[in-house]
C-alpha cells in the first residue's frame, strides 16, 4: 500500500510511526542527559588529565552508560535519516529514479550506523581508548 508520497506505508526502524516517533524522543532524552554528564564532568574537573578522563570513561557505569548512548544515537540517527530520505527524496521531486536512490541512501546509512555502532562498542568494551586508533 502506497500513499500519495509514492513511499511504501512500512517506516525504517520500529514498523510503526508511533514507535519511531518514540525512539527518536527518548534517544534524543539519553544523548542530552549523556552530554550533561560529560560536561558535568569537564566543569566539575579542572585541569583533567588522560589518567582523570579514562578513569572515568572506564568506570563500569560510564561504560554502560556509553553503551546506552551509542545505541540511543543508531536509533536516533536511523529514524531521522529514514525521514529525511522518504520525505525528500520522493518520486513526486524526483521522478521514477527516486526509488533506487532512496534505498542506495538508506543502504549506505545502514552500513556507516552498523560500522560507528560495533566501532563504538569496541572502544568502550574491547580494549579501551587503546582502539580508537586505527
Amino acid at each position: 500500500m502506497k500513499n500519495d508520497s509514492g513511499i511504501k506505508s512500512a517506516t525504517g526502524l520500529t514498523s510503526s510511526g508511533t514507535r519511531d516517533w518514540m525512539v527518536q524522543r527518548i534517544s534524543a532524552v539519553i544523548l542530552a542527559v549523556y552530554s550533561v554528564v560529560l560536561l558535568g564532568f569537564f566543569l566539575t574537573h579542572g585541569n583533567i588529565t588522560f589518567i582523570e578522563w579514562s578513569d572515568f570513561m572506564t568506570s563500569l557505569p560510564m561504560r554502560l552508560f556509553s553503551l546506552l548512548a551509542i545505541l540511543a544515537l543508531a536509533g536516533h540517527a536511523w529514524v531521522g535519516m529514514w525521514t529525511v530520505f522518504t520525505d525528500y527524496i520522493t518520486s513526486g521531486k524526483m521522478g521514477e529514479s527516486a526509488p533506487k536512490l532512496r534505498l542506495f541512501l538508506q543502504t549506505l546509512m545502514i552500513i556507516a550506523i552498523l560500522v560507528f555502532l560495533f566501532w563504538g562498542i569496541m572502544i568502550f568494551w574491547g580494549n579501551g581508548f587503546g582502539v580508537v586508533a586505527v
